[in-house]
């Protein structure tokens, strides 16, 4: 069979490739076709167009690159028209996705969404959408079963496929010593929002007694470049910028400074003290807060404190992430034992309200028979 797949951004691009390897392994005539990156490619799919020609974060920056945008949807289209799939996989990026949801449920070809569009925590109306246009919703986190159950959205619960990639990493330490993780977000105004406030942190800890020694080691994004960071690592000596090792950088840090997302999770199952940084524009922030009550509809921001229902690492979000909020967090994530071990013991809780093993594989197997249905 012949599967279309999207993702939107590094995240999606990481589990649409380990289930391409699934899809490949339950289906071995299958022909994969994608919107995504390199992993994805590398997993056998021909690859049409990389997500980082179209990634936008918040409201101000969709706004900045509507025609882009537009072109890229209706190039999309065409190129599902032209290549005829069995099914059109999304994965997350709702975005962009839902509106191909309804495009081509109102052409007849089947769709599966795979990572849900978070509608428990903002933009509830999409639910009305997804069970119009989606055949059949694919979720991986478990606070996501009573919720979907009750909206009425058929779905399909196979455990996360973020435990096998964790699990399965081929680890090596990026650099010597002792050294704080910094993940800055995979997008520009990510990073130009997190990284004054972390190079400020590195530079206040550096002069603490004790943490003379400690390095700072940066995680590149993929779709990032050096020139991303250069403004503020340059004449940082204490700073290292590592790209393509995200886990293996989270794994040998004594602690973490983590804009939140699928890292925050990463971090989690990996078992690196952690704490989750987010802010956005004002404006941005006040329409999440006012138009779509976000905070209305959530307790918390990072995937593992929702999987818990309980704060296992702290959120230090908007007017809360500061210079001296972070480096006071992270000073006792490395200096407080008793901290420390708490949060280790959460992890443990997280990991195992995630399920076992062979997620991807498992949902590949699930749209296998979903398809053979019909």
């Amino acid at each position: 069979m012949r599967y279309y797949l999207i993702a939107g951004e590094a995240s999606g691009d990481l589990h649409g490739s380990n289930l391409i390897k699934g899809l490949h392994v339950e289906d071995p005539a299958a022909e994969c076709r994608c919107r995504g990156g390199e992993l994805m490619q590398a997993a056998g799919a021909e690859l049409v167009h990389h997500y980082k020609e179209g990634a936008v974060m918040g409201l101000t920056d969709v706004l900045a690159k509507a025609g882009k945008l537009l072109r890229s949807l209706r190039d999309c289209k065409r190129d599902i028209a032209a290549w005829g799939p069995e099914v059109v996989i999304l994965i997350d990026y709702p975005g962009f996705n839902m509106k191909i949801a309804k495009w081509c449920h109102a052409r007849g070809i089947r769709v599966f969404y795979y990572i849900a569009p978070k509608t428990w925590a903002s933009r509830a109306g999409r639910n009305r959408k997804l069970k119009a246009w989606v055949d059949r919703l694919f979720i991986v986190f478990p606070f996501e079963i009573p919720y979907f159950t009750k909206e009425g959205v058929p779905f399909v619960y196979r455990g996360n496929p973020l435990v096998d990639a964790v699990d399965g990493h081929a680890y090596a330490r990026p650099a010597e010593g002792r050294y704080i993780a910094l993940l800055a977000g995979s997008r520009k105004g990510e990073i130009r929002r997190m990284m004054p406030v972390c190079m400020t942190v590195a530079d206040r800890l550096s002069e603490l007694p004790g943490w003379k020694d400690v390095r700072f080691v940066l995680a590149g994004a993929p779709a990032r470049s050096e020139a991303d960071y250069a403004p503020w690592i340059a004449g940082r000596p204490n700073v290292d910028l590592v790209f393509g090792r995200t886990y293996d950088v989270l794994k040998y840090a004594d602690a973490a400074v983590i804009n939140s997302g699928t890292a925050s999770l990463e971090a989690a199952l990996i078992g690196t003290p952690q704490v989750v940084c987010w802010s956005t524009s004002p404006f941005t922030a006040w329409v999440a807060r006012h138009v779509f009550h976000v905070l209305d509809h959530i307790k918390y921001i990072s995937l593992g404190n929702l999987c818990l229902d309980r704060l296992a690492f702290r959120e230090l979000i908007q007017e809360e992430f500061t210079p001296d909020a972070v480096a006071a967090e992270v000073q006792r994530l490395v200096e407080d034992g008793p901290y420390r071990e708490r949060m280790l013991a959460d992890y443990a809780d997280i990991r195992e309200s995630l399920g076992g093993s062979g997620a991807s594989r498992a949902v590949a197997r699930a749209m296998i028979e979903e398809l053979n249905k019909k």
